[in-house]
């Protein structure tokens, strides 16, 4: 099962108003498992940045003016997304952001159903209690320091996390249930698939160990299970 974690900073609250996206940032997992795969783009609004978010993402007018355009990173990002599951702190800000963009560029618009907010998912299994990302990394003991400031990909590796722990742990059913042939994709397009360490493991077995085994073994005799082909 291919998700996707998703973040994003804008320049205000409500695209119908002339606010637009700025920032991206996405984490792919696979069967709950980090593969990565990432995607992260900054984006030229194409209007003036406000102060007050300027003062939550730090990202201004002269940084971003040399960015590209939504509309010159739109097909990658749809590309990336694919169809997996979107998962998304208050999902409803994030893709009312993501579809206000696409519809005017006439891109296919990504269905409501296909994000998961974990805002909600907080709130449910914890009613009463602060359910911000800063409030669900100090439920969980997840390390945030190095956010001083929103940003969209550190913030998806982070919602990566808290996620994890929402739905029971970092490996919630162990993979026991996963079909090899399950066919999830990583940024690239390709079936992704666990790859065999660069450096083998070094062997835990002494020498010494290994010659005790021997002088054990020979001691069983030639019919020992140990000296079968």
């Amino acid at each position: 099962m291919r998700e996707i974690v998703l973040d994003t900073e804008t320049t205000g609250f409500d695209p119908e108003q002339g606010d637009r996206i700025v920032e991206i940032g996405a984490v792919e997992l696979y069967n709950h498992v980090p593969t990565g795969q990432t995607y992260h783009q900054y984006i030229n609004p194409e209007r003036s940045m406000p102060q007050e978010a300027f003062e939550v993402h730090g990202l201004g007018d002269d940084f971003l003016r040399d960015k590209p355009v939504f509309a010159k990173i739109a097909d990658d990002f749809l590309t990336f997304v694919g169809d997996a599951k979107l998962v998304i702190h208050n999902a409803a800000f994030d893709m009312k952001f993501l579809n206000a963009e696409l519809g005017w560029l006439n891109k296919r618009l990504l269905p409501w159903d296909q994000a998961l907010d974990t805002l909600a998912i907080a709130r449910k299994k914890f009613p009463g209690s602060p359910a911000s990302l800063d409030a669900l990394c100090r439920r969980f003991n997840i390390d945030n320091s190095s956010r001083t400031l929103h940003g969209a990909l550190l913030d998806s590796e982070i919602l990566a996390e808290v996620y994890l722990e929402l739905i029971g742990g970092k490996q919630p059913d162990f993979g026991l249930s996963v079909a090899a042939s399950s066919g999830a994709t990583s940024a690239g397009g390709e079936a992704w698939r666990p790859t065999r360490r660069p450096t083998p493991l070094p062997s835990r077995v002494t020498e010494k160990e290994k010659a005790a085994h021997a002088a054990f073994v020979d001691k069983l005799g030639e019919g020992a299970l140990w000296k079968r082909d």
